[in-house]
């Protein structure tokens, strides 16, 4: 092997610290090609960036991506969104697990890797970053309680859809008191009966000083709940009224809610349906 590699270094490393498999953390990542990429966007990140930009990396175990075609899009809201302007933008979605307390590790492999990429010319300029941020992992609800997959599984097994939502608390204070109440009482509600076999609940943190410019700031890291809901059924079967009917009392503020469904890795599916 060679010497460039530091094995003993490899070694020492998975010898301490946390290997364990919950989703301590993720990636949420919402992306829009520009217009006349799309192709050249998607084959990318299908053949280069998901693998070298993302799975190779330590401790980013699991991975999955999205898309919302034309259709999709239509059905987010509210109209005025603050996540994404105009609320159709960001058609790709790829969701990543990062191993509990390997945060940090993690994010100092991949500021480095990002340079490398960029440096050697493997980073696809013709994108918008529209929500991109790492999380923390906060609580999953399931509907079935013990039975089914688990929130670890969740990016491996075949769910048939994706809802991103992302809610404010009124202030930083309130956001405790608003994910008390969503796992306690709102989403056990939510979840019986439903498609949606599961939501796991995410609150996004800062991003490193040194990450690549074209990724702006996370906003809404004091107040910001980021929630993923788990489908078994295509959310257009499902969107209406399980989606559409917000209870009068719901508390925090929905600032996006968006439904997705599974690429097919490796191919060009549904890439023609994105405008």
């Amino acid at each position: 092997m060679s010497e460039e590699t530091r094995s003993e270094t490899y070694a020492e490393l998975a010898a301490v610290g946390p290997y364990g498999v919950r989703p301590g953390h993720a990636l949420i990542t919402m992306v829009e090609p520009h217009p006349g990429h799309e192709y050249a966007y998607n084959r990318w990140y299908e053949d280069d960036h998901f693998y070298a930009g993302a799975m190779a990396m330590p401790w980013m175990y699991s991975g999955r991506r999205w898309v919302a075609t034309r259709d999709l899009q239509l059905l987010r809201v509210p109209e005025k969104s603050v996540v994404a302007q105009p609320v159709t933008a960001g058609c790709y979605l790829t969701v990543y697990w990062v191993t509990e307390g390997r945060y940090d590790d993690h994010m100092r492999w991949t500021v480095a890797i990002n340079k490398r990429l960029n440096r050697d010319a493997r980073v696809y300029r013709d994108r918008t970053h529209v929500f991109t941020a790492f999380q923390d992992h906060e609580a999953t609800v399931y509907r079935d309680g013990a039975a089914g997959p688990r929130d670890f599984h969740a990016l491996d097994h075949p769910y048939a859809g994706l809802v991103l939502q992302v809610i404010d608390a009124e202030s930083p204070s309130g956001r405790a008191e608003l994910l008390e109440r969503l796992v306690s009482r709102d989403f056990p509600k939510r979840l019986a009966g439903s498609p949606a076999a599961m939501v796991t609940i995410f609150r996004p943190t800062p991003l490193p000083g040194d990450r690549m410019t074209y990724v702006k700031q996370v906003e809404g890291v004091d107040t910001r709940l980021t929630l993923l809901w788990f489908l078994e059924t295509d959310p257009r079967d499902c969107w209406d009224p399980y989606f559409t009917e917000t209870p009068a009392d719901a508390p925090g503020r929905t600032e996006l809610l968006a439904p997705f469904i599974p690429t097919i890795p490796g191919t060009d599916k549904y890439v023609d349906q994105l405008r």
